[in-house]
């Protein structure tokens, strides 16, 4: 892995920062196909031979501040949660990698005060 200059850093960082500010609505979580079985008795759910389960039901499951919620989601929304899903997950790889350049910029930092220090 190449280490990147300072100045590369910061420019990257600047550019999370930007990219940062363009993203819309967002959630955390994971969406799902659920089907069930009703049992009714005649229901086609029912039939041991070829049973066809009801569905697909959207449910979309996350974890907010300790808290597990799953709620069901109607299928004409189910794309606008996929967007805001693909946001939140776009938001969280930035968040990371800007993380990372900042501890690598702070080890250039310190490398470049213990030099000054030496001289």
């Amino acid at each position: 892995m190449t280490r990147m200059t300072s100045a590369a850093i910061e420019k990257r960082i600047t550019e999370i920062k930007l990219e940062l500010q363009g993203i819309g609505p967002m959630r955390p979580g994971s969406l799902s196909e659920q089907y069930t079985v009703c049992g009714k008795a005649g229901c086609r759910c029912a039939d041991p031979k070829h049973p066809r389960k009801h569905g697909p039901y959207y449910q979309l499951s996350f974890v907010h501040r300790g808290k597990s919620t799953t709620q069901f989601i109607r299928a004409p929304f189910v794309p606008e949660v996929k967007r805001q899903l693909a946001s939140y997950k776009r938001f969280r790889e930035l968040v990371d990698e800007w993380v990372h350049l900042a501890l690598q910029h702070s080890r250039l930092r310190l490398d470049e005060l213990k030099r000054a220090a030496s001289e």
